[in-house]
């Protein structure tokens, strides 16, 4: 078990696109921010160094993240507060510190580079690990548990749907039956057995064979896509006029529910165009800064290659 000053040392978590969410917050002096996934705490870091009177609300629900952005942001005093949370409870970590109302809100969403790095944590499929994943250690569900006890429907529909597999049916099948002898027990077990499901035309080139499971089976342990729109719905109700939110996405899937929650509250009238009048009374709440996604540059790219699936979108509050 490592001890607290041993996480800050090891949470190494390099701040995607750092510039182009400085600038998309368009952060003032004296305002009212929060993270909602702190990480190792450098966007954290950016938005408190650009404060005078304002403050920061640092939130992740990873206890190393906790341990690594406290010491982060200390040099920073009273201008930032860490708390451990989920971004879906923002509203309640708000109310908590009588906060009500704030200028801007981040989330970076996905793994952190220190949950794929640390391999008894059981995100990656490139070391030997317990089947765990919860990036809160506090959840009762593990990958063990969707792994070795989820029916292989369930197993199937999680392994499409998250992780977009187009052999999901093969790969199911193949860890029920592996499972009927004995428990899946760890990370290189459920690897090697994803790749032995697959067609060998499958498994050379491109990606690793069991990147789009593992992704897949985190989502479901950490429930990650469920709370995306939630939470974007409850910070806009939280902004103030001329608030921004950023949100940095790392797959399609998530992409997808930032782009269509930002674009409904950006949507007015939604009447029949038949009626001579609204009468819905709707009106947008959100103006979108991003039309299209800000992507890391070819310098970023280089320095950091697990920056190239990232997408920054910014909406402001109207």
């Amino acid at each position: 078990m490592k001890n607290e000053n041993e996480q800050v040392r090891e949470f190494s978590h390099r701040s995607v696109l750092f510039d182009e969410c400085m600038e998309g917050l368009n952060i003032r002096p004296d305002g009212i921010y929060l993270d909602g996934t702190a990480g190792g705490g450098g966007h954290s870091a950016g938005i408190a160094s650009r404060l005078e009177t304002g403050k920061l609300i640092a939130i992740d629900q990873d206890e190393a993240a906790i341990a690594a952005a406290s010491a982060k942001l200390s040099p920073y005093g009273e201008r930032a507060e860490v708390v451990r949370a989920n971004f879906c409870e923002l509203e309640r970590v708000c109310s908590d510190l009588n906060i009500q109302a704030i200028d801007g809100l981040l989330l970076d969403l996905g793994v952190s580079s220190y949950q794929l790095d640390t391999p008894e944590r059981g995100f990656s499929y490139n070391a030997d690990a317990p089947l765990d994943m919860r990036m809160d250690k506090r959840r009762i569900l593990t990958a063990w548990h969707v792994v070795n006890e989820y029916s292989e429907e369930k197993l199937k529909k999680i392994l499409y749907e998250y992780g977009e597999e187009r052999f999901s049916p093969a790969i199911a099948a193949a860890i029920v039956r592996a499972r009927e002898t004995h428990s899946i027990e760890t990370t290189a077990e459920l690897s090697d057995l994803i790749k032995r499901a697959m067609p060998a035309s499958a498994r050379e080139g491109g990606h690793h064979p069991a990147k789009r499971s593992f992704q897949a089976i985190r989502i479901e342990v950490n429930g990650e896509l469920n709370v995306i729109e939630p939470a974007i719905r409850d910070a806009v109700k939280l902004l103030k006029k001329g608030g921004r939110i950023a949100v940095i996405t790392f797959h399609s899937l998530e992409d997808r529910i930032v782009k269509q929650t930002f674009a409904d509250l950006a949507k007015g009238c939604v009447c029949p165009r038949e009626l001579p009048v609204c009468m819905c009374g709707r009106v947008p709440v959100l103006k979108q800064i991003t039309k299209k996604p800000i992507l890391p540059s070819a310098a970023e790219l280089s320095e950091n290659p697990r920056s190239r699936s990232a997408k920054l979108r910014v909406a402001e509050k109207l």
